[in-house]
C-alpha cells in the first residue's frame, strides 16, 4: 500500500468512526432524556419501547460488524430472536423479555467497543461487504434511521417536554414563483457509484418525465389550514376511494398533533403546545392526506421520478448532482437536517439549498409524499439482506423523499428513498405539489 493510499484508508476509517460515533451520541441523548419508566412504556401501539429500539441498534451492529465484518464471537447470541424486527410486531414488543435499560446500555457499549476494534484492524477492501467501508456506513445509517424513529416515539409520549433545541432560522422570503417548470426528457435517476447508497437506490439508470410544473416549496401549514376551513375533510370528491374510507374510518379532520383554538390552531410539539406557525411545511400528514389536498388544489402529488428530476438535474450540464445545491455533504446553510431543531423551517430558509431549477427545501424539514409505489428500479439486486427493502417492495407502501428534520446526513441524499404505509402520520411527513406542465409552459 503507497502512503497516499494508506492516507486515504486512514480518513475513510476516521470517517467511519466519526459517523458512528455521530449516531450514537444521538441515540444516547434520546434515550437518556426520559427514565427508565418511559423507556419500557410503549408510547404508541405504532412505536416500539425506546428500549428496544436501542438494544435493536446494538444487535444490528453485533450481527453485521462484529460477527460478519470482523468474524468475531458472538457477544449475546440468545437476543438475536427478540431484536428481529421482522419476528414481532411493534404493537406486541412490551411484552417481550427485552433487555432492561442498564443491559441494554451495556449491551450497546460492549458492542460498539469491539466494532472500533474490528474498524481498526479490517482491511476496507476485497469484498463488496467492506469496499468503501459499505458495512459501516449501513450500520450507522440504520442507527440514525432508529434515532429518528425514537424521536417520532418522543413526539408520541405525554408528559413534559424533555428534547430541547433552537428554533430553526427564520425565512429568507418565499421564492418569488410559487412554482416552476421542470423540463421534459431524460435524465439519471438512482446512483450506481454513492459508497454508502442502499440497495434500492441501486442502479442509475435513465429515467424520462414530461415536462411538468412543481411547487418551489412544501404545502405550508397556513395553505393546509386553508383546506380545512374549505371543508377539504368533509367532502369526498378530493379523497380516492381508499383515501376517503380511511379518512371515516379513522375519524381525520386535521393533521396529527393539530389542536382547533377558536378559529385557528395549535399544535403540540415534543410536549409544548404551541401556536401554529403558518409559514412552516405542514408536517404529520398521511398520503390520502396530501393526494386530497392536492386534489382540492387543482394539482397532484409528484411522481418520484419527478421529484428526483427537480432535486437533481443541472440543465446547465445536464447532469444529475448529488444534491439539489452541488455534490458537497450538506451543511447548516443548506438544509434543515439531523435534529439540529424540533420543528421544519418556514419555507424560504435555506436560498443556500435552491437547486439549479430553483426549488427550495427539496432535502430536510419533512419527508415528501410521493405519488409512487414502492419498487425496485430497473436491474435491481438485494445487498446485502433482501429484509432491507425487496420486501417491502408493492403497492402497500408509497414513496417518501427528501429527508425530515430528525433525518441525519448520513441517511439523506438526494437518491435516499424512504417508503411508508399511505396510513402513517407519526412520521414527520409534509408534500408539495406538481401538475402537467401546459403546451405553452413547455418552453
Amino acid at each position: 500500500m503507497t502512503i497516499a493510499e494508506a492516507q486515504t484508508t486512514e480518513a475513510l476509517r476516521e470517517r467511519v468512526a466519526a459517523a458512528l460515533r455521530r449516531a450514537r451520541d444521538r441515540s444516547v441523548a434520546l434515550t437518556d432524556a426520559v427514565d427508565d419508566d418511559d423507556l419500557v412504556r410503549q408510547h404508541s401501539k405504532l412505536m416500539s419501547p425506546l428500549v428496544w429500539d436501542l438494544a435493536h441498534i446494538g444487535n444490528q451492529e453485533e450481527l453485521w460488524l462484529v460477527r460478519d465484518v470482523g468474524g468475531r464471537e458472538p457477544v449475546r447470541r440468545d437476543i438475536d430472536e427478540l431484536y428481529d424486527a421482522f419476528q414481532h410486531p411493534r404493537a406486541n414488543r412490551p411484552a417481550l423479555p427485552l433487555l432492561s435499560p442498564t443491559e441494554a446500555r451495556g449491551y450497546v457499549r460492549e458492542v460498539r467497543d469491539k466494532v472500533l476494534d474490528v474498524l481498526e484492524r479490517t482491511p476496507l477492501e476485497g469484498r463488496r461487504l467492506v469496499d468503501n467501508a459499505f458495512a459501516f456506513g449501513m450500520i450507522a445509517q440504520h442507527e440514525q434511521q432508529h434515532d429518528e424513529t425514537m424521536l417520532a416515539t418522543h413526539q408520541l409520549r405525554v408528559g413534559p417536554p424533555v428534547l430541547t433545541a433552537p428554533p430553526p432560522p427564520g425565512s429568507a422570503g418565499p421564492p418569488r414563483a410559487a412554482e416552476v417548470l421542470v423540463p421534459g426528457g431524460p435524465f439519471t435517476m438512482g446512483t450506481s457509484t454513492e459508497p454508502w447508497a442502499l440497495d434500492n437506490e441501486r442502479p442509475a439508470h435513465t429515467a424520462h418525465v414530461d415536462a411538468f410544473m412543481i411547487d418551489t416549496t412544501p404545502v405550508t401549514n397556513a395553505a393546509y389550514a386553508r383546506f380545512i376551513a374549505a371543508g377539504g375533510y368533509d367532502d369526498p370528491r378530493w379523497w380516492s376511494e381508499d383515501g376517503w374510507a380511511y379518512r371515516q374510518h379513522a375519524g381525520l379532520t386535521a393533521p396529527r398533533f393539530w389542536l382547533r383554538d377558536g378559529d385557528g390552531w395549535l399544535r403540540t410539539r415534543f410536549g409544548v403546545v404551541e401556536q401554529l406557525p403558518p409559514d412552516e411545511p405542514v408536517v404529520h400528514v398521511c398520503f390520502h392526506e396530501a393526494a386530497a389536498y392536492a386534489a382540492w388544489a387543482g394539482r397532484r402529488l409528484p411522481t418520484e421520478t419527478e421529484w428526483e428530476k427537480a432535486a437533481r438535474y443541472d440543465p446547465a450540464t445536464g447532469r444529475s448532482r448529488r444534491f439539489p445545491w452541488g455534490d458537497e455533504e450538506p451543511g447548516p446553510e443548506q438544509a434543515n437536517l439531523g435534529q439540529r431543531h424540533l420543528s421544519p423551517a418556514p419555507v424560504g430558509a435555506y436560498p443556500a439549498g435552491v437547486s439549479p431549477l430553483g426549488v427550495h427545501q427539496l432535502i430536510g424539514d419533512v419527508w415528501e409524499w410521493t405519488s409512487t409505489d414502492f419498487t425496485g428500479y430497473p436491474g435491481f439486486a438485494v445487498f446485502p439482506y433482501k429484509e432491507y427493502s425487496e420486501v417491502f417492495f408493492g403497492p402497500e407502501y408509497k414513496v417518501l423523499r427528501g429527508g425530515s428534520f430528525g433525518t441525519d446526513p448520513v441517511a439523506c441524499r438526494s437518491t435516499f428513498r424512504n417508503w411508508d404505509y399511505p396510513i402513517r402520520r407519526q412520521i414527520f411527513a409534509g408534500f408539495r405539489c406538481a401538475r402537467d406542465a401546459a403546451p405553452d409552459e413547455r418552453g
